[in-house]
């Protein structure tokens, strides 16, 4: 087992395997997921270019704070963006005071995650979130983009098709390469088919846009408080585990104040927040990085020079989306969600004494339903949490032998 290293132990030479498992990951964290970042910058009223400046924001963002991290405590803290909360923001739409109000959500998600880190209550209350309601939201919010891969072969069935069989036959091969392949074909296939007005593409080269934020009470409760519940519950947590389950103990509270506070900066140029990664920091912790735990770290390192790498195309990869036809980019989103819906499903049906108060919250979720400018993902967790202590309550009032 690895043990936590202290910081300040002279830095070793990264190893072969570290280079490529930290590189592997950061193209699978990027291609796998930018449509959906792109998708939810755009649903909450950034245009193309805000969008362009928000995925280089977080992509820079996630990169210093990966190298900076794995650097300090010698283990392989990966970092990403929250795609989560990208499809949380696709299916919330436009809160009162459009890309402004949103920017506003961001940075009071990312103050809220700063202080789960500092303050170990709220972390607690956070962890307090019966798993049930929390997954069932979760899945809430990725079934519409989940479902885009059917309307895609519905709509344009000849490359519906070819992207879906192209990630189904990678994924029987490496599921790994699987939304990157789809990601690669349905580019292909835009390119070849699509014809783009003159100067379309724009600049190359990446522009930052500041957006002053405003903070409408109804962006507070319908985008920064389920953003908040999302990231925490399905990626700070689960980040924690892995690295639990590779081996290593980091201290969860610096962890995420430090992911709190490179979010902090991000959001101001439209970066939605950085988090823990889950997926790719398997690889960064696992053997496939090599075969001396304690300089696995270099692997953590490596993503975060690439993600900073990457960042620097934004421009160019959120021009080429906008252009291109959007049934095609929400399919390859939808592929890349589909492990996240399956799996928070499964959490949200588990319990079957929960279970009701799960499908309500998953409906309520799915259904779009708002009130008051604020989305569905807070009533859904409303609804399903009323319905759950409606029935504890009367679990707990039952006489025996009724």
């Amino acid at each position: 087992m690895a043990e936590t290293l202290p910081s300040g132990l002279p830095l070793t030479a990264p190893a072969a395997p570290a280079i490529a498992a930290g590189l592997l990951a950061a193209f699978v964290g990027f291609a796998s997921s930018f449509a959906v970042i792109v998708k939810g910058l755009t649903a909450v009223g950034a245009t193309p270019a805000q969008a362009a400046s928000g995925l280089m924001a977080l992509s820079i963002a996630m990169g210093l704070c990966a190298v900076i991290l794995s650097l300090k405590t010698r283990l392989p803290v990966s970092i990403a963006w929250s795609t989560p909360g990208a499809a949380l923001l696709a299916t919330t739409g436009m809160a009162e005071g459009g890309f402004a109000a949103a920017i506003g959500a961001f940075l009071v998600c990312s103050a809220l995650i700063v202080l789960a880190g500092l303050w170990r209550s709220l972390g607690r209350w956070v962890a307090a979130v019966p798993a049930a309601l929390a997954n069932a939201m979760l899945a809430g919010v990725l079934l519409g983009l989940c479902l885009a891969p059917v309307k895609a072969v519905i709509q344009a069935p000849a490359m519906g098709l070819a992207i879906v069989i192209a990630w189904a036959v990678t994924a029987k091969l490496r599921r790994l390469y699987a939304v990157p392949v789809a990601v690669l074909v349905a580019a292909l296939l835009i390119a070849t088919t699509t014809t783009f007005p003159a100067g379309s593409l724009g600049d190359l080269w990446p522009r930052a846009e500041i957006v002053m934020p405003q903070f409408p009470l109804s962006a507070m409760i319908g985008i920064a408080l389920p953003l908040f519940i999302v990231t925490m519950a399905s990626q700070n947590i689960p980040g924690i585990a892995i690295l639990n389950a590779n081996g290593y103990r980091p201290a969860p509270g610096p962890l995420f104040t430090t992911t709190g506070i490179f979010s902090l900066l991000a959001a101001p140029f439209g970066g939605h927040g950085v988090n823990l990664a889950a997926i790719t920091a398997a690889l960064c912790a696992g053997e496939e990085a090599g075969p001396d735990p304690k300089a696995r770290y270099w692997a953590a390192a490596i993503s975060g020079f690439a993600y900073i790498l990457l960042g620097l195309g934004a421009q160019a990869a959120t021009a080429f989306m906008t252009a291109a036809p959007p049934i095609l980019i929400e399919a390859v989103a939808g592929l890349a969600l589909l492990g996240a819906f399956g799996t928070a499903l499964l959490g949200a049906m588990k319990e079957a004494e929960d279970r009701e108060a799960a499908v309500m919250t998953f409906l309520v979720t799915a259904s779009g339903l708002s009130f008051f400018g604020i989305g569905g993902a807070f009533w859904g967790l409303a609804a399903g949490g009323a319905v759950m202590a409606l029935g504890r309550w009367r679990r707990g009032n039952r006489q025996p032998g009724l």
